[in-house]
Order: structure tokens, then C-alpha cells, then sequence
């Protein structure tokens, strides 16, 4: 068992030129997001675009959720010059942010009176670019360090994305405000150029050779040299599809469902109570401009503060229990706020209660993001994690859609208590694969 790293040695991660590196990449990831959602949304309304119409282009979301379709194709596929050139990783995150570059140029440089539609393909290819992006970066992270520094790139990789969210919102409007919204489009095109250069300087991951667990089962059934043209089809699709599932739980074993429930319940604390945050604070009576500065201010600091505290507890302490630790937290966290419901209001309580839960959050995401990193094979890293990116966020996106009916029918005390105790499963699921994990060492150092 390694020895427990001293604080200054598990603070001094954050001078490596890798988990550094991630701040850029971070920022590259994070400005299209809302460039293609409210952003967007407010450029539309601000020329006289039809709600209805706007509504509509919030389907453009779906291309990041769906992003696990293609992943299969990033982690097999080379591209011809570029893959050559830079490797694998590097080419795709190259293709992905020259195309982002290119999509917000069109988008800039569409009339949103007569070619909306225009703006449309052009929002949607963004996102696509974007998604595909978020992939190889992921890989890029995972495959760059080893897994008890994953806590620290995802809290690099948490500040680069805050700061791009604060540069496509806040920036966009400023720069809109006093020119337009295609030279604010244009400006974030070139802020692009971040991400570029980045990864022009970044040094390929090594990468572990893709063998196919269900491929070669089936290689050996038929004897690949003398496949027909269906085998072979059927063969390349299992490497590049099943396979990453497949190994998965060739891996893993009957743990494997244990640790997809995890994965599933682990967030749905945190966004069941995100969803009705905001109506919340006005229903209690603060003004806009309140809100945008205790939420803003203080929750982008206590996030970034939470993020990198996390992955120095990691480097510390192993992921497990700080993973429990952020669990915990995050349940803990939204009892404050069915505190906050029946007091009161108070812009002190405020900004105490979203600090605490802001820094919760920052916690339990780059530590839950260390350990989905280490749950990946570096056979097929793009394929395992996007899976398992998709897997944390649709339960808890959908359990989230029936907040509003609690509040309704219960008032927002209660609703914060319900959010709270849908973070249990998580505790008591954290608490199985430690002791499963404590028993595994125990059986494997017995003679």
C-alpha cells in the first residue's frame, strides 16, 4: 500500500505542466456550450425571434447527450495526415475545435431575420464539434496522468470551463452591447485559438493496443483472413461497439452493476435541487441582480475552491472516501436550503448557503470525475467514459423533471428534504464498493 501523501506534496500537483494544461483545454470546452444555448437564446429574442421558435432550438442540447453514438469512432478511427501528425487524441481535438471556430464564424455571419434555419445547422454542427471535443478531452485527461492525479485535472479542467461559461455569457453580452452579436460570435471564434494552440503544444498520451474482447472471440470463430465481407463488417463493429462494454465488465465482474448504479444515483442529489435553485431565490423575494451576485460571485469561487480541494483530498486520500466524503456533502448541503426555506429571508443566510453548497458541489464533481477516470481502460477510453458521462446525467435529468411537482404540491421545505434524502443511494452504494474493495485486499493478501 503507497504511503499517505503529505498536503504540501499533494498541493504541489497543480505546478505539473499536464494538469495545468487543462485549464486551456477546460476553456476550450466550455465556450461553445452556451453559445449554442442561452446565449444564443438571447441574441434570437434580443432581434425580435419568436419564443416559440427559440424554444426549439434547445433541441441542439440533445447532441451531448447522444455523443455516445460516435465515441466508438473517435477512440478507432485515424484521420488521414493529422493522425500521423499529432496522434490520435490530438487530431481529433484539433478537427473538433476548427470546426467549433468555423461553426461560430457562420453563425456570426448569419442574418437572424432570413437565414434562421441557416443559424440552426450552423448551431447544431457546433454542438456536434463541441460534444466530439468533450470526448477526446476526456480521453486526453484520462490516458495523460496517473489516476491519483485525475481529481487535480478535473479541477483545472472545472476553472478553464467556469471561465469560458463567464467569457460565452457575460462576455458575449458586453461585447453585443456595444457593437453586435455576430462580432460577439466572431470574438468567441477566435477565443478558439486558446484551445488550438494548446493542443499544438500538448504531448500525446501513450495508448494501450485495442485488442476487442467479443472481436477476438469472434476472430477465432471464424478465422479472420477468410471472412466474408459480413464478418468482417460484424467484427469491426463488435471492436469498436461491444468490445468497450464487453471489457468493462470482463473487468469488473458482478461489481460492474454495482458501479453503474453509482454512477447513475451519484448526481442526483445535486441537480434535482439544481433545477428549482432559481425560482426558489425569487420566490423568497431577492432580487435579480441579488441572486446574479451571491450565485455568481460567490458560487463561482467556492466551486473552483470545492473543485481544487477535491483533488488535492484525492492525491491524499485515494478516491473512495473522498468520493463518500462528497456525497455526504452534497446531501448534507441541500437540508441547508430547506433551512433557508423556513427563515427568514437573509442575503447573509444566502450567500452562506450557496458558498456551502457551491463548495460541496466543487468537491464531489472533480472527485466523482477522478473516479470515473479510473474506472475506464485506456483501450477504449472515449467510448467507456462517454458512456459513463451519459449514465450520470439522464437519470438525474429526468428525476429532476418532477421538481416542480413537488414543490407544488409540498412547498420547498419538503422539496429540499426529498432532494436531499435522493442522495442516500449514493452514501449507502459508495459504502458497498468500500467494503467490497476492503475485502478484495484482504482475500488477496491471505496465503
Amino acid at each position: 500500500m503507497a504511503a499517505k501523501k503529505s498536503w504540501r506534496s499533494a498541493f504541489s500537483i497543480y505546478v505539473q505542466p499536464r494538469v495545468r494544461s487543462m485549464i486551456f483545454l477546460g476553456f476550450s470546452a466550455g465556450l461553445p456550450f452556451l453559445l449554442v444555448f442561452s446565449t444564443l437564446s438571447a441574441w434570437l429574442r434580443d432581434e425580435g425571434v419568436e419564443r416559440s421558435v427559440i424554444g426549439f432550438f434547445s433541441w441542439v442540447g440533445v447532441t451531448y447527450s447522444i455523443k455516445i453514438f460516435w465515441a466508438p469512432v473517435i477512440d478507432r478511427l485515424p484521420l488521414p495526415f493529422l493522425t500521423g501528425l499529432l496522434g490520435k487524441r490530438r487530431s481529433w481535438m484539433l478537427l473538433a475545435q476548427l470546426g467549433i471556430a468555423a461553426g461560430l464564424v457562420g453563425m456570426g455571419s448569419s442574418d437572424s431575420h432570413t437565414q434562421i434555419q441557416q443559424i440552426a445547422l450552423f448551431a447544431v454542427w457546433v454542438a456536434f464539434c463541441s460534444a466530439t471535443q468533450d470526448v477526446v478531452i476526456d480521453a486526453y485527461r484520462i490516458e495523460s496522468v496517473d489516476p491519483e492525479y485525475q481529481g487535480a485535472m478535473a479541477a483545472t479542467y472545472v476553472l478553464g470551463y467556469r471561465i469560458a461559461l463567464l467569457a460565452a455569457g457575460a462576455g458575449a453580452f458586453y461585447i453585443a452591447d456595444y457593437s453586435s452579436w455576430s462580432l460577439a460570435y466572431f470574438v468567441m471564434a477566435a477565443a478558439m485559438l486558446l484551445g488550438l494552440v494548446t493542443t499544438l503544444c500538448l504531448k500525446e498520451p501513450e495508448h494501450a493496443h485495442v485488442s476487442g474482447v467479443s472481436g477476438a472471440q469472434l476472430e477465432k470463430s471464424g478465422g479472420a483472413k477468410h471472412q466474408g465481407i459480413l464478418r468482417r463488417l460484424l467484427t469491426n463493429f463488435s471492436n469498436a461497439v461491444l468490445s468497450p462494454f464487453v471489457e468493462f465488465f470482463y473487468r469488473n465482474g458482478k461489481i460492474g452493476l454495482l458501479i453503474l448504479m453509482l454512477i447513475a444515483v451519484y448526481k442526483m442529489s445535486d441537480i434535482t435541487m439544481g433545477v428549482m435553485a432559481n425560482p426558489f431565490y425569487l420566490d423568497l423575494g431577492f432580487s435579480k441582480k441579488e441572486i446574479a451576485e451571491v450565485t455568481k460571485i460567490f458560487g463561482f469561487f467556492m466551486t473552483i475552491a470545492g473543485a481544487g480541494l477535491g483533488g488535492v483530498l484525492v492525491v491524499r486520500y485515494g478516491i473512495m472516501r473522498p468520493l463518500l466524503l462528497g456525497a455526504v456533502m452534497v446531501a448534507a448541503t441541500n437540508l441547508l436550503f430547506a433551512v433557508l426555506a423556513v427563515s427568514e429571508p437573509s442575503l447573509l443566510l444566502l450567500a452562506g448557503v450557496v458558498s456551502a453548497d457551491n463548495l460541496s458541489g466543487g468537491i464531489a464533481t472533480s472527485v466523482f470525475i477522478a473516479y470515473l477516470s479510473s474506472l475506464t481502460s485506456t483501450a477504449y477510453t472515449a467510448t467507456q467514459y462517454a458512456l459513463f458521462s451519459s449514465l450520470m446525467t439522464l437519470p438525474a435529468q429526468l428525476l429532476g423533471g418532477f421538481s416542480g411537482m413537488v414543490v407544488d404540491s409540498y412547498g420547498y421545505a419538503v422539496f429540499f428534504i426529498y432532494a436531499s434524502t435522493v442522495g442516500l443511494p449514493a452514501i449507502v452504494l459508495v459504502f458497498l464498493l468500500m467494503h467490497y474493495q476492503s475485502t478484495s485486499k484482504t482475500y488477496s493478501h491471505n496465503p
